[in-house]
């Protein structure tokens, strides 16, 4: 997909036309944000819209994230334990800590 991120006030009024005109296009729109589907013709769009309004629009290729393909089973399950912790307000690293679950810091310096 594309993300197509419109930085000024008139490159998301723009964004916000290609967007209404061009529906096929587009797989979701976040305000200022949009993913385009990946085709030639969506990224005739995105270069229009970088042509029209230079470094004020960015385009970047993106990929779906596969949870499964990208991390270990202890990221997902301590997500999911964390999520089903008793005490809403227990901060991560706490709760964490002493568990079989990786702290934040181990976290912080794993690449995906």
């Amino acid at each position: 997909m594309l993300l197509v991120v419109a930085y000024s006030r008139a490159a998301r009024g723009t964004l916000r036309n290609v967007c209404r005109t061009h529906e096929e296009v587009v797989v979701r729109r976040f305000g200022r944000v949009a993913l385009l589907a990946e085709t030639e013709f969506a990224a005739f769009q995105a270069l229009r819209l970088r042509e029209k309004h230079g470094g004020d629009v960015q385009i970047e290729r993106t990929r779906p994230f596969n949870e499964f393909e990208a991390l270990d089973d202890s990221v997902r399950e301590a997500a999911a334990a964390y999520e089903r912790r008793e005490e809403p307000a227990l901060p991560y690293a706490t709760f964490a800590d002493g568990s079989e679950h990786p702290g934040p810091e181990q976290m912080r310096d794993s690449e995906l």
